[in-house]
C-alpha cells in the first residue's frame, strides 16, 4: 500500500471499505441504480472505481465517465462514447452504430481523436437520440454493464449558468432516467457520484422526482479503529516504526477519519521524520506536523479546495451565506437557531427569498460534511477544517448576533 494524496486509488493502494463494497456490489448485481454520496474527500471516486474493477473480475463491463469538465449535454454523451471505445466487447458495437455518420474509417483513430470526431457529430437536437443508441449497444453484449458517472452535480450546476439551465437539467435527468428504464433489465446499471451532493441540487431546483429511481448510499468517514489500521499499514509499507499512540493522536487531531486527510497527514509525517534521517514517528511529530504543515502554507492547497468547491456548487449570493455560516460556526463553536435568525435579518434587505436560500445552503453544507446537526445546533465535525477556518476569521470576525 503506497501513501498517496490528491488522486483516486484502486487495487493494492485501496484500503478498507470491504463492507461498503460488498453492499454496493450486491445492489448493482440486483440491477439497482445507485446514488453514491458522501462528504468531500471521503473517497466516492475511489470506491466507484474499485467497485468497477472488482465487478470486471466477475465478468462485468465497467465504464467510468468523469463529467466535471463537460459544458454541455453533447460533451457528456461524447465522454460516454469515449469510455465505451476503450472496451473491446463494446468497441465494435459502438462503431457499428456510428459508422454511418462518417465517411472515413473511425476504427483507425485513437480514443482521443474518436471522442473529438464523435463530439463533432452531436448537437442540441440529436444528443438524446445518439445517446440512447450508445446505451442501447450495451444491451445484448453478453455481459452486464456498470456505467459510473462521476461529478454529475458539477456538470448540472454548470448548466444552471445558462438562461434555460433549469429546463436543460430537467431534460437531461429525465432523459437519463427514461433511457435506463426503457432499455429494460439488460440496460447499464447506473452509479452516480460526485463531490457535491446531487440531492440538495435537485431539491433546490425542484427536480427531486428526476432522481428518485436512484438508491442513495452514503459513504461515511473512517472510524478511529480504521484510521489507526490505515496509518499503521502505511508506516509498515514505508519501513517506519511508530511510537505508541501516534495513530490515535492523528485521529484526535483530525477529529474525523476523512481518508484523504489521513493520507495527507501521513505523507507529511513521513517527510518530517525522514528529512532528518529518522525512521520512527513520534507523538511530538504529530503535533508539529498538524500545527505547521497541515494548518500552515503547505497544507493550504488541500483546505482551499473546500472554498473553491463551494464556489462551484453555489451562486455568488449563496456562497456568501455559506461563508458566513462557516465563519460563525468555526469561531463561535456552533451555528444556532439564533444565529440563523440573525443571518436572515442581515441579508433580508440584500437578497430575496433569504430563508429559502439559507435552507438550501445549510442542506448542502450538511450533505457535503462541512457541518453536522446536533439537535438544531450545527458544528464542524472536522477539527482540521474548524481550526483552519477559525484561524482565517477569528481576528476580524464579529458574531452574527452582535452585528444585528
Amino acid at each position: 500500500m503506497r501513501p498517496t494524496t490528491n488522486r483516486w486509488v484502486v487495487g493494492g493502494d485501496f484500503f478498507d471499505r470491504e463492507r461498503e463494497l460488498g453492499i454496493l456490489a450486491g445492489m448493482v448485481r440486483d440491477g439497482n441504480h445507485v446514488l453514491l454520496t458522501g462528504q468531500r474527500r471521503v473517497g466516492t471516486t475511489s470506491v466507484a472505481r474499485e467497485l468497477g474493477r472488482r465487478l470486471e473480475a466477475n465478468g462485468w463491463i465497467s465504464l467510468f465517465v468523469d463529467v466535471a469538465s463537460a459544458d454541455s449535454e453533447e460533451d457528456v454523451i461524447a465522454d460516454i462514447a469515449r469510455s465505451m471505445h476503450h472496451v473491446p466487447p463494446l468497441k465494435d458495437r459502438v462503431l457499428d452504430v456510428i459508422r454511418s455518420w462518417f465517411k472515413d474509417q473511425v476504427e483507425e483513430i485513437d480514443a482521443l481523436e474518436f471522442r473529438a470526431k464523435f463530439r463533432a457529430g452531436l448537437n442540441p437536437e440529436n444528443w438524446r437520440y445518439h445517446g440512447e443508441s450508445l446505451l442501447g449497444t450495451c444491451v445484448g453484449s453478453g455481459q452486464p454493464v456498470l456505467l459510473a458517472i462521476d461529478e454529475l452535480p458539477v456538470f448540472l450546476k454548470r448548466l444552471m449558468n445558462d438562461d434555460r439551465g433549469r429546463d436543460r437539467a430537467d431534460l437531461f435527468l429525465s432523459w437519463l432516467r427514461w433511457c435506463v428504464q426503457t432499455l429494460g433489465p439488460d440496460s447499464p446499471v447506473l452509479l452516480i457520484s460526485g463531490s457535491t451532493g446531487l440531492q440538495p441540487l435537485a431539491g433546490r431546483y425542484g427536480l427531486p422526482a428526476r432522481i428518485n429511481y436512484l438508491y442513495p448510499f452514503r459513504l461515511d468517514p473512517w472510524d478511529r479503529a480504521t484510521t489507526v489500521r490505515c496509518l499503521e499499514s502505511l508506516a509498515r509499507s514505508q519501513n517506519l516504526s511508530v511510537e505508541n499512540g501516534v495513530a490515535s493522536a492523528v485521529y484526535e487531531a483530525l477529529g474525523i477519519g476523512i481518508p484523504h486527510h489521513v493520507q495527507s497527514f501521513f505523507a507529511r509525517l513521513k517527510d518530517y521524520a525522514t528529512i532528518p534521517d529518522r525512521t520512527k514517528l513520534t507523538l511530538a511529530d504529530v503535533d508539529a506536523v498538524y500545527r505547521y504543515e497541515l494548518l500552515g502554507p503547505s497544507g493550504a492547497y488541500d483546505l482551499t479546495h473546500y472554498v473553491s468547491s463551494l464556489s462551484e456548487a453555489l451562486d455568488g449570493a449563496e456562497h456568501s451565506i455559506a461563508m458566513e455560516i462557516l465563519a460563525e460556526t468555526a469561531t463561535q463553536g456552533t451555528f444556532t437557531l439564533e444565529s440563523r435568525r440573525s443571518l436572515a435579518e442581515l441579508y433580508s434587505a440584500l437578497l430575496d427569498k433569504i430563508e429559502e436560500r439559507i435552507v438550501h445552503v445549510v442542506a448542502l453544507l450538511e450533505h457535503d460534511g462541512y457541518i453536522e446537526n446536533d439537535q438544531g445546533k450545527y458544528s464542524i465535525p472536522s477539527r482540521l477544517l474548524k481550526d483552519w477556518w477559525s484561524a482565517r476569521f477569528q481576528d476580524h470576525y464579529t458574531p452574527l448576533g452582535q452585528r444585528c
